[in-house]
């Protein structure tokens, strides 16, 4: 009876063995198996050169543009408008007529003027005769000095009388000019504010405005760091600048034309202005133009894509790619930004880098280039944009 419990107890200790054996092999994972042959190795990057070369800072700004020259046309005298003699909008040269004034008062008066004048030099040659017979009866002996001294006087009288009535003929014709405005400038007449009949005071508003349009600047403002780049690039005439206008593929290449004598201390900005040819007046005072400027470059400047470049709570830094297709991390410095890359340093030049895929990076992990073969390594790969 005891062997028999035993042997019971027995075969039940054998059933549950193979029970955990069986429920272990099917709900267990399988250690991993090596890797076959076609599987691909390590961690899939895209990478590029870091090229050293010569890149000029192309700096951009926003800029209104500004005339050269906008003058506002007033009246000198009270007066009435006579005739207008040009349209709003037109474009006009320097001399060209734009109003007439009524000119029959001044007119007048500039005749009154040359009367006296004539009236004056009369007498002046009268009293001139007389002079020339005291001289000739003094110098015989049938008068005295005295009687010559006031002839003279009275010749002397008269030669200034009549010289400021030729001073006042003088301001007669100026003040008739007074009644023809013309143009000083060449540009574009504004809105006309004065018609015909229309009575015109020098404290009145302003007739017209004259804007020149060709040439035309650019103002705009650079940071105050800029400022000995801009000094040393005018001088040698090494700026490079150029005039854009937003959604629009227009652009337009000029010189410096304006460096500001002062740093504004509130933005620390400096004024500057540009000066570009406008014949077909694309660049309209007032508008808004971008601007374009390269005033240095950097010499010999390692270059990277900015996508290259991972900050990190200890600094900045790029992966590199060994040529055993291990990454490394370089900590650089960046000089300048550029639209997609930036000058560093902390590379020599020629290194492999990797610019997509570096969230999943560590040093030391291999990597391979994405969509190539899993046989070939990283650092075969060709360098972006070739």
């Amino acid at each position: 009876m005891k062997q028999s419990r035993l042997w019971l107890i027995g075969v039940m200790l054998a059933g549950l063995a193979g029970g955990w054996f069986i429920w272990d092999r099917q709900h267990v994972q399988p250690a991993e198996a090596p890797s076959s042959p076609g599987k691909q190795a390590g961690v899939s990057v895209t990478t590029t050169l870091a090229q050293r070369q010569t890149q000029p800072i192309v700096l951009t700004a926003s800029g209104y543009v500004v005339s050269l020259n906008s003058v506002e046309i007033h009246p000198q005298v009270s007066n009435i408008i006579s005739r207008v003699h040009v349209k709003e909008g037109q474009f006009v040269k320097a001399g060209e007529l734009l109003f007439t004034l009524d000119e029959r008062t001044a007119q007048a008066s500039l005749l009154k003027a040359e009367a006296q004048l004539a009236k004056d030099q009369s007498t002046l040659i009268s009293l001139e005769r007389q002079f020339a017979r005291q001289k000739e009866l003094r110098q015989q002996g049938f008068i005295a000095q005295n009687a010559l001294d006031i002839v003279k006087g009275q010749y002397d009288a008269q030669l200034a009388t009549v010289r400021q009535d030729q001073a006042a003929l003088e301001g007669e014709r100026v003040g008739l000019s007074f009644n023809t405005l013309r143009a000083p400038i060449s540009g574009r007449v504004g809105a006309i504010n004065v018609y015909p009949g229309s009575l015109v005071q020098p404290s009145s508003s302003t007739l017209v405005t004259i804007t020149q349009l060709d040439p035309i600047t650019v103002s705009f403002t650079l940071p105050e760091r800029e400022v000995a780049s801009l000094l040393t690039g005018a001088k040698t005439g090494n700026v490079s600048i150029e005039a854009f206008l937003p959604n629009s593929n227009w652009k337009r290449a000029g010189r410096l034309h304006f460096i500001d004598n002062a740093v504004d201390s509130q933005s620390g900005t400096i004024r500057v202005k540009g000066l570009f040819a406008n014949a077909d007046s694309s660049l309209w005072p007032g508008a808004y133009a971008g601007i374009r400027i390269s005033v240095r470059e950097l010499k010999d400047a390692v270059l990277i894509p900015l996508a290259a470049v991972v900050n990190a709570v200890d600094g900045t830094h790029v992966y590199t790619v060994s040529a055993d297709a291990t990454v490394q991390r370089r900590k650089i410095e960046i000089l300048h930004g550029f639209d997609t890359r930036a000058a560093i340093r902390g590379l020599e030049g020629g290194e492999r880098v990797v610019v997509d895929g570096t969230q999943n990076l560590r040093p030391g992990m291999k990597v391979r280039e994405a969509g190539s073969d899993p046989n070939k390594p990283a650092t075969e790969s060709k360098p972006a944009g070739s």
